[in-house]
C-alpha cells in the first residue's frame, strides 16, 4: 500500500492546536492558541518556507513534506508580540544526510526571522533503529550540536493512544494502521480501519476535526481492493447514518446525484471535479480517485476553471 505523507501538510494545520497539547501538555499557558486578535493567531507560513528551500524541478526528486508555523506566547516578562517559530518534518524514508537537513533548515529560518525556532521531526517509517536525533560537527577546536524533537511513529503504544483523548492521537494511529498494512489482508486492514473510525466518531470532538481526520484516515490508510474502500464507506455511512462528518467530498457526490448529474458523462464529470477543486484541497490524484477519471482530465479541469488561483494541491 502507498503512502501520501503530502497529507500531514493539510492535517497539521487541522488539528495544530492538539499537536501542541499533544506534544506540550502546558501548552494552553504556553501558546496563544485561542485568540480574537487577527494579527496574533498561528501563522502557517508555507510560502514563505518553499521560498527558503525551493523545490526541486526534478520530477523524481524526494518530496519533502515540512511546516513553518508563527505561534505567539504567553511567557511573562516578553514583549507583548513575541512569537517563536515552529518548523515540523514528516519523513518516511531512510535518509542518511537528514540530521543535516534538519540544521540547514534551522539556520536559514533562523537567518531570515531571528526568532527562537522549537523543530520536530516525526518519523513515519517502519525501520527499527532510524532515529536521528541530531546533528554535530567537530573540527579543530570548532564544536557544533543541533538536536531536535523526535517522535518515532512505529515505536508508540496503540493502547496508550487510544486511551488519549487529544486529537492528534488518532493522526497517530491512522499512520500506525498504514505502517501495518503489508502484513494484513485487505480484510484485516479494512477492520484495523473501521475500529479507528469508530474511535474518531465517538469521541467529543468538534465536527470539523471529525471531518478533518476521516478524510486523513480515508485516504492515508488505502485499501487496495476498491470494492473492500466501498464496503468502508458504506459502513461509516451506516455508522454515521449519512452525517455530515463523512467530508465534504461526499457531500458534494450526493448532492450532484440529488441534481439528477449521471456521472457518467464527460462534461457532467467535469462539474464534478471542478466542485471539489473549489471546496477541498485535495489533490488531483485523490479527486481523480474519488470520480475514477484520469489525473490528467482533473489538471485538465483545473486549469481551465481555476486560471488564477493556482494550484489547490497540498505540496
Amino acid at each position: 500500500m502507498k503512502r501520501d505523507d503530502t497529507l500531514w501538510k493539510a492535517i497539521l494545520e487541522d488539528v495544530f492546536d492538539d499537536f501542541l497539547r499533544f506534544f506540550f501538555p502546558n501548552a494552553n499557558e504556553l501558546f496563544l492558541l485561542e485568540n480574537d486578535d487577527e494579527t496574533r493567531r498561528i501563522d502557517y507560513l508555507d510560502k514563505e518556507l518553499e521560498q527558503l528551500f525551493p523545490p526541486e524541478q526534478d520530477t523524481y526528486a524526494p518530496r519533502y513534506v515540512d511546516k513553518l508555523v508563527k505561534v505567539f506566547i504567553r511567557e511573562k516578562g516578553l514583549p507583548h508580540e513575541q512569537w517563536i517559530l515552529i518548523h515540523i518534518e514528516i519523513q518516511g524514508y531512510k535518509d542518511p544526510r537528514f540530521a543535516e537537513r534538519m540544521f540547514q533548515y534551522y539556520y536559514r529560518i533562523f537567518d531570515k526571522y531571528r526568532q527562537p525556532i522549537t523543530a520536530f521531526a516525526i518519523f513515519t517509517d517502519g525501520r527499527k533503529g532510524y532515529h536521528p536525533s541530531k546533528y554535530e560537527q567537530s573540527y579543530l577546536g570548532t564544536q557544533l550540536s543541533y538536536q531536535y524533537n523526535t517522535y518515532k511513529i512505529h515505536e508508540q503504544s496503540e493502547a496508550d493512544l487510544l486511551a488519549s483523548t487529544n486529537p492528534f492521537a488518532l493522526v497517530i494511529l491512522t499512520v500506525k494502521a498504514a505502517l501495518k498494512a503489508k502484513n494484513l489482508t485487505d480484510e484485516e486492514l479494512l477492520e484495523l480501519k473501521l475500529r479507528i473510525a469508530k474511535v474518531l466518531l465517538s469521541s467529543q470532538i468538534s465536527k470539523g476535526k471529525i471531518r478533518s481526520l476521516m478524510n486523513f484516515l480515508r485516504y492515508y490508510v488505502r485499501l487496495e481492493n476498491p470494492e473492500t474502500n466501498r464496503k468502508f464507506e458504506r459502513e461509516i455511512e451506516a455508522i454515521t447514518q449519512k452525517n455530515t462528518t463523512m467530508g465534504i467530498e461526499q457531500f458534494l457526490l450526493e448532492r450532484a446525484k440529488k441534481e439528477g448529474i449521471e456521472q457518467g458523462a464527460d462534461q457532467e464529470k467535469r462539474v464534478l471535479v471542478a466542485r471539489l477543486l473549489a471546496k477541498t484541497s485535495f489533490t488531483s490524484e485523490q479527486i481523480a480517485d474519488i470520480l475514477e477519471v484520469n489525473v490528467a482530465f482533473v489538471d485538465q479541469v483545473r486549469k481551465d476553471t481555476l486560471p488564477e488561483s493556482g494550484s489547490n494541491d497540498v505540496a
